[in-house]
């Protein structure tokens, strides 16, 4: 069995994210799968929107399985189109205050992005709903991988591309291709 995973929430053509497989990654795609320049495959998972999607899709994956979450994120200050890879997942709670443990993702190696001189550092945070208003600057928000590194994953990196300035409709412009 193949270890080796790359996660993304919609892989549709109309509102999609496996075009940012090709797009961000080395390698290439051929029979459903992503071939990396270094010879390793990996399987291309989709998991759906939002946090009981990823857990369904993603229990019973073994925690040591190397795993490349790729996909859209929103920010409040990064320009449409910036690749952010994420270095901590938080979940998105601006209200109140409670302990959490501190997920802390794995770099994604430089040999497997496109542009590694262009990929900005930053933490994301994980929301149940699109964010439409933050006061979190120098950073993304997705719905997706604070529940995917809560699972326990070891091996866990993640890309995410600036689709949006905290609004839906941009994001389905960006997500859908409109020029």
């Amino acid at each position: 069995m193949n270890n080796h995973f790359i996660v993304i929430a919609e892989a549709g053509d109309f509102i999609g994210e496996q075009k940012l497989i090709a797009q961000h990654l080395q390698g290439e795609m051929r029979d459903g799968q992503w071939y990396m320049s270094d010879g390793t495959v990996w399987d291309i998972l989709v998991t759906g929107v939002g946090a009981i999607n990823v857990m369904h899709t993603l229990r019973d994956l073994p925690r040591d399985a190397k795993i490349i979450n790729i996909g859209y994120a929103g920010s409040a200050n990064y320009a449409i189109g910036s690749a952010v890879c994420v270095t901590e997942v938080r979940l998105n709670h601006p209200c109140v205050t409670y302990p959490e443990p501190e997920l802390h993702l794995r770099p994604i190696p430089d040999e497997y992005l496109k542009q590694p001189q262009d990929c900005l550092r930053s933490v994301c945070y994980s929301n149940t709903d699109f964010v439409l208003q933050s006061d979190y600057h120098d950073c993304v928000f997705d719905m997706e991988l604070a529940y995917i590194a809560a699972l326990g994953f070891e091996n866990l990196s993640s890309l995410k591309i600036v689709s949006d300035n905290l609004s839906l409709h941009a994001y389905r412009e960006v997500a859908a291709g409109v020029e």
